[in-house]
């Protein structure tokens, strides 16, 4: 018996209806990034292992899909390391390549690649499959789509006015309900971090941090103690944990905390520019929504750092970025200053499906089938077919010589509006059957008037 045929866990096959709604998105998605003036690029679905390894933190490298060498590729490897089964050692040596972890490490390799070619600041958008080997649960996938938009060559914090806005505008034309932006600083988390005397724990206080809303205070608590951060610095930071008040109340809270802090008091500044230019300037429907414990666990984060939900329905984050001014450096390009913001395709279109906002969305389809009578009459239709394609009017012949009604039934069921019949009476009079499959009606036309019939209905 044939064993039944199945796709690795956390990856999708996306059936005709699906892949029009997530065009439906993809489509206002790009309509927004070029409205703002961003440019599309590709890269390759898979990198160099150096290019991504170290750039996401050790939780991040572990999620990295290495792809095996190609040939042998336990040749060079030496008996004792096999022996040892040391994983990272044998990776190193039997993996060069790595499929993307994102869309933003492999975009600055790009940019240092092309800086000669590009005028600075640069935009961009990109929309690619990028794969992590992750737990795989809802919302939550080995492979997925991000939809990304980046500025490189500006330090301008009206580049993150701009993405806000931009949030605001995708957002709105998906008509998504009350979309909440979140915003942040990582110089305000490395500022608290100083406050509290744990400075050499960065990383470790920002990883842990950003699982608040997932394991709560008395976990992160754990894992920050699990890290080597002291109780009494944890006891210190506290009051950032359960900040609350609107986004000016808690930039004049954080103003008082991070006062002996110049690097938190600089955070402080660039949030209450944000802050101040999205008031004045205003949203449509999302609202921003000044975030404290929002940290972000990859490294590159410099500055600002955003992450969006839609609060009507429980999906998780559908969209997230920030500032990352150096991580062009690590490419061997300086001073070369960037901001993106990432939106997730696939959480989006579960909120868009659980909000019943595909009503709209239909499947690509002829708007007129020409019934198959047999060959000679089949040669006719395809003739007027070719015309009628020329003139921008998608129409299709059915392919076998079967009963009428199973023609008619295939109509019906793709939801054709027209169906022509041409047979030896048609053909001898130069004229056409058209069927309104809606209405039940038919006439008799000319190929002049079928055209005129079909770009008019």
């Amino acid at each position: 018996m044939a064993v039944k045929p199945s796709i690795p866990k956390g990856t999708r096959d996306f059936s005709p209806n699906e892949v029009a709604q997530r065009n439906y998105i993809f489509n206002i998605l790009k309509s927004s990034f070029e409205l703002y003036g961003f440019q599309p690029i590709e890269t390759p679905s898979f990198e160099n292992s150096e290019t991504l390894m170290g750039k996401y933190g050790e939780e991040g490298d572990r999620l990295i899909f290495k792809i095996l060498n190609s040939g042998d590729y336990l040749s060079k490897t030496s008996e004792g390391d096999l022996q040892q089964k040391n994983s990272l050692k044998l990776t190193a040596q039997i993996s060069e390549k790595a499929l993307r972890y994102d869309l933003t490490v492999p975009f600055a390799r790009y940019v240092v690649q092309h800086q000669n070619e590009l005028v600075f600041p640069f935009k961009r958008y990109q929309m690619q499959a990028v794969w992590r080997a992750d737990r795989p649960q809802k919302g939550r996938y080995r492979e997925f789509y991000q939809c990304d938009a980046d500025v490189v060559g500006s330090t301008s914090l009206w580049q993150e006015v701009s993405l806000v806005q931009l949030y605001d505008d995708a957002f709105t034309k998906l008509k998504l309900p009350g979309a909440a932006i979140k915003l942040n600083n990582r110089k305000i988390l490395s500022g608290l971090t100083e406050i509290i005397g744990a400075q050499d724990k960065l990383i470790d206080f920002t990883v842990a941090l950003d699982k608040l809303d997932k394991i709560g205070i008395e976990g992160i608590t754990q894992e920050m103690l699990s890290k080597g951060i002291l109780q009494e610095a944890i006891d210190k930071a506290q009051p950032l944990f359960s900040f609350k008040g609107s986004n000016q109340e808690k930039l004049n809270k954080l103003r008082t905390l991070l006062a002996d802090s110049k690097e938190g008091t600089k955070g402080v500044d660039e949030l209450q520019f944000v802050v101040d230019m999205i008031e004045k300037i205003g949203l449509q429907s999302a609202d921003l929504v000044l975030d404290v414990t929002l940290a972000r666990g990859l490294n590159y984060y410099t500055g600002a750092i955003f992450e969006v939900e839609i609060p009507s329905v429980k999906v998780g984050s559908v969209g997230g970025g920030g500032r990352y001014d150096d991580l062009t450096s690590i490419f061997g390009l300086e001073g070369v200053g960037g901001i993106g913001i990432s939106f997730g395709l696939d959480r989006i279109y579960l909120a868009l499906d659980e909000l019943k906002l595909f009503e709209a969305v239909t499947l690509p389809k002829p708007k007129v089938l020409f019934i198959n009578f047999g060959d000679n009459e089949a040669l006719y239709a395809v003739k007027c077919i070719k015309y009628l394609r020329q003139n921008n009017i998608s129409a299709e012949l059915y392919p076998d010589i079967a009963k009428m009604k199973k023609q008619m039934m295939y109509a019906d069921k793709r939801q054709i509006a027209f169906v022509v019949l041409a047979g030896t009476t048609e053909i001898a009079q130069e004229l056409l059957t058209l069927k309104n499959m809606q209405t039940g009606t038919q006439q008799n036309c000319s190929m002049k008037t079928l055209i005129e019939i079909l770009k008019n209905s």
